[in-house]
């Protein structure tokens, strides 16, 4: 059994994990807004649960314990988001928080009753996968849409939610997930791109492009 503290922070370090980095005393300070003071002392009690390898000035990295742990809060969380957009309409910038409440007041039960009430969705509302019962969580191929080259036609597989507005942007130039873009031109000076997105011309922004995560058709 563990609390939401625990949880909050091996999710957390999940997500510095998927993205290759790592999960330092100030960054996770930084990310949960929480003193380094506390991060230290929370960090060796979960490295005496087993669910962290903690070193002093070395960071921590979840063990395989933890991992279980944290990719089974995520799929709750990702559930959730999915519940909210299908069956409450909600929008997919105005999903996370909400569902960062209701991933802690989860049963097992109640999760089986969620996947099959969806139809067992593998994908979120951004495109992030959706982690398995059993804790498997596949890896993504995906690019992002700053790599393309122009006359490449991609669809749009995964938008980031780190940001809401990043969403809010995105979904304002008709990106959302499995639109095809055609690149048009890249623009090596600052990273922007002209595409064709359905029947309009948009500018993207080089940071907006790589929030945005494609495949080639």
């Amino acid at each position: 059994m563990t609390n939401r503290g625990t949880e909050d922070y091996l999710k957390t370090m999940y997500a510095f994990e998927q993205r290759g980095d790592r999960a330092s005393t100030s960054a996770l300070a930084a990310q949960l807004q929480v003193a380094d003071a506390s991060i230290t002392d929370m960090l060796k009690k979960l490295s005496k649960k087993g669910l962290v390898n903690y070193r002093r000035y070395r960071g921590a990295e979840l063990t395989p314990a933890g991992r279980r742990v944290a990719l089974r809060i995520v799929r709750r969380h990702r559930l959730w988001e999915m519940f909210l957009v299908k069956f409450l309409d909600y929008s997919w910038d105005a999903i996370h928080v909400e569902a960062e409440a209701l991933e802690h007041a989860t049963s097992e039960a109640l999760e089986r009753k969620l996947d099959a009430a969806l139809g067992f969705p593998t994908t979120d509302p951004h495109g992030d996968p959706i982690p398995t019962a059993d804790g498997e969580c596949p890896a993504s191929n995906l690019v992002a849409l700053s790599a393309a080259e122009p006359g490449e036609v991609v669809v749009v597989s995964r938008v980031s939610d780190a940001d809401p507005e990043v969403l809010k942007y995105a979904s304002s130039l008709g990106i959302v997930l499995h639109r095809k873009i055609r690149v048009k031109e890249t623009i090596p000076f600052d990273g922007s791109l002209r595409v064709k997105v359905g029947n309009k011309e948009r500018f993207i922004s080089g940071k907006l492009a790589t929030h945005i995560f494609v495949e080639t058709v």
